[in-house]
């Protein structure tokens, strides 16, 4: 069934994020307020060497507490393009200029909170062009063998839904054509 949406409020706003409260209707009329976070779109990228190593990302998230692998990925600028983003994020944040960008997925990590939608693209190449542009990123960036990635998933070390979902997707079905 889908809900009816009778009126939507900001409830805060910076330029990150959106928290909204909606008015829904949902089956047999029975109305509540659902609260939601709508924000920019995302993108990043799932970048592998010739020697079947994926570029990650070694990371401490503080909400969760949690340290993990994660695929570069970072906010889409106005006016910036999907693949642009990427592309600059990967840069930004690894200090590796990824080769050429082909679209790998695009998902909304948590659609029942979240308009959050990430665009992740897949290079097969990168070249070394200097230090990542912050030191607050990562811990660290590895090439780590992509045939590690179900391991790193089960042993908790890679936990970011969309990293997760793009690596097992790299790691399952192979290189997008």
């Amino acid at each position: 069934m889908r809900w009816t949406v009778h009126s939507e409020k900001p409830l805060y706003t910076d330029r990150w994020l959106d928290v909204r409260i909606a008015d829904v209707e949902i089956s047999g009329g029975r109305r509540l307020d659902h609260r939601l976070l709508r924000t920019s779109p995302a993108a990043g990228a799932v970048v592998l060497n010739g020697a079947d190593e994926v570029l990650l990302e070694w990371r401490h998230r503080f909400i969760t507490d949690t340290w993990a692998y994660e695929i570069p990925m970072g906010g889409v600028e106005p006016g910036e393009s999907p693949r642009k983003a990427a592309a600059r994020e990967v840069e930004e944040e690894t200090g590796w200029r990824p080769g050429p960008l082909r679209p790998l997925l695009c998902l909304h990590p948590s659609p029942g909170i979240s308009d959050s939608e990430h665009h992740v693209f897949f290079a097969d190449s990168a070249e070394r062009v200097g230090d990542p542009a912050e030191d607050w990123e990562a811990e660290r960036i590895e090439w780590v063998p992509l045939a590690d990635v179900p391991a790193l998933v089960a042993d908790r070390k890679v936990v970011s839904g969309t990293s997760m979902a793009a690596l097992l997707r790299v790691y399952g079905v192979g290189r997008p054509v």
